[in-house]
């Protein structure tokens, strides 16, 4: 089976076309992701509501959410995440260092405390699959609770699209 999949819209259902068009409306293109997605529309859209919602009204500031979204695509050594929000991450605050460090798959030497909190917090659930008490804890002090929440699903939204990418071999 060839991969990434064909894409082609005049062959689209409607339940699909439906789904293709709110997702151009509001990106202005598809995501390679959410063409692999439209196979399955309902999986299309309810994966577009959750990124719209993490871009749109996540509790957390851009830098930090841009910042979790590269250690993720790292994590997958999903070059697509990476190549689509590093300018996002730049554009938002997120220091050179930090993104250079994190591109070099190192830990950064310098971050602001917010940026030193969510690196670890991704770091240990990717790593440990958990967190323990204290950085939970610590993570509630820094980012609050909706905080804490959202970051979970940047998380999860983020390994989404970065498993889609590896199985589908979606190249940027």
């Amino acid at each position: 089976m060839k991969r990434p999949l064909e894409f082609d819209v005049e062959k689209l259902t409607t339940e699909q076309l439906a789904v293709y068009q709110d997702i151009v409306e509001r990106r202005g293109s598809i995501p390679e992701p959410h063409k692999i997605w439209l196979i399955r529309p309902e999986l299309a859209r309810h994966a577009q509501e959750l990124g719209w919602y993490l871009q749109r009204h996540a509790a957390l500031p851009a830098r930090l959410s841009e910042f979790a979204t590269l250690l993720i695509g790292q994590h997958w050594r999903a070059e697509y995440v990476w190549h689509a929000h590093k300018p996002r991450a730049v554009e938002a605050g997120l220091p050179a260092a930090v993104i250079a460090a994190i591109e070099e798959q190192r830990q950064p030497e310098t971050m602001e405390k917010d940026e030193a909190l969510v690196y670890e917090f991704v770091t240990r659930l990717n790593e440990d699959r958990k967190l323990s008490p204290e950085l939970y804890a610590k993570a509630l002090k820094i980012l609050g609770q909706d905080g804490v929440v959202d970051l979970t699903g940047i998380v999860g939204y983020f390994s989404l699209i970065a498993a889609t990418i590896k199985v589908f071999e979606i190249i940027p």
